[in-house]
């Protein structure tokens, strides 16, 4: 893995990039320093850019927050999310897991996740004994975002009842300004360990990958994922087969000793040895999303 200030001394090597969103682009409020410019010059060096996201959100949701924080449709060619994806398995059933999965669903998340199912051949219940199965999308923001607590109740019946889960969101937790949050993948981690069985959408597993590199259309030897997750980013990309670029000023910082209101960089030697001991090998780190 080898440092790089930024992207212009990587840019020659790649024709596509495929850039996580929150931790990368954005930490729930704004864009990061420099990423308009760097989202700028790879446009201007007439690179693709597909933003990859697990959001447990459909693209159409996703595209206007970005416009209200200044990163306009024009700095990138397509959007993917984790709840896009997810929403495009219910529709199909194409996949033998979810053609198993009966109508009767109970949605643990939010309503503005309602999205990811609207449309569909469903009937949304609230009583796990009348349901088939869960669609996990998150906290909610009326119950608490920091702790798994206020969802262990509904959680512990529907284990009980052996439902089978979709988590729309593998994330276990995101940093929204400087509040750290749990995310869909910490609730259905616990669902998990209780033994139940848990069908995970998003980074970093292969079925959203497919479809953001469909939308990029670049060969794959010429494609570069930028994440700030080793357990996501760096993984989804060693799944699908492309290079990646670890962002070491995200969701990582405080472990590898970064700091951005101080300008300080994270430790290198350090984010060596925590990839090598997850088993992974990108191509590349970065402090940040910046040209």
């Amino acid at each position: 893995m080898k440092w790089h200030d930024g992207l212009s001394t990587l840019n020659g090597d790649y024709d596509g990039y495929i850039l996580d969103l929150w931790g990368v682009v954005h930490n729930g409020v704004q864009p990061y320093p420099g990423v308009l410019e760097c989202l700028q010059r790879l446009r201007e060096a007439g690179r693709r850019v597909v933003l990859l996201s697990n959001a447990p959100r459909r693209t159409a949701t996703v595209e206007p927050n970005l416009r209200r924080m200044g990163i306009s449709a024009d700095l990138y060619d397509a959007i993917m999310t984790s709840g896009e994806c997810t929403h495009r398995m219910l529709a199909s059933r194409d996949d033998p897991w979810f053609a198993a999965l009966g109508r009767r669903m109970i949605h643990l998340g939010p309503e503005k996740d309602v999205d990811v199912y609207a449309g569909l051949d469903l009937d949304v219940v609230t009583d796990p004994a009348n349901a088939d199965f869960v669609l996990n999308t998150g906290p909610d923001a009326e119950l608490g975002e920091e702790d798994i607590a206020p969802y262990l109740p509904l959680l512990g019946c529907c284990a009980a009842h052996g439902l089978p889960m979709i988590c729309a969101n593998p994330d276990q937790q995101v940093i929204r300004g400087t509040q750290r949050l749990i995310c869909a993948g910490a609730m259905a981690s616990w669902y998990a360990e209780h033994g139940r069985d848990v069908r995970w959408i998003g980074k970093p597993y292969p079925e959203v990958y497919g479809l953001a590199l469909s939308l990029l259309d670049v060969p794959r030897n010429r494609v570069l994922a930028l994440g700030d997750a080793l357990a996501t980013d760096m993984r989804g990309a060693a799944t699908a087969g492309i290079d990646g670029c670890w962002v070491l000023g995200g969701i990582h910082q405080e472990m590898l000793g970064g700091n951005w209101e101080l300008g300080r960089n994270p430790d290198y030697d350090l984010a060596v040895e925590e990839a090598t001991a997850a088993g992974l090998a990108p191509v590349a780190c970065v402090p940040s999303l910046r040209w």
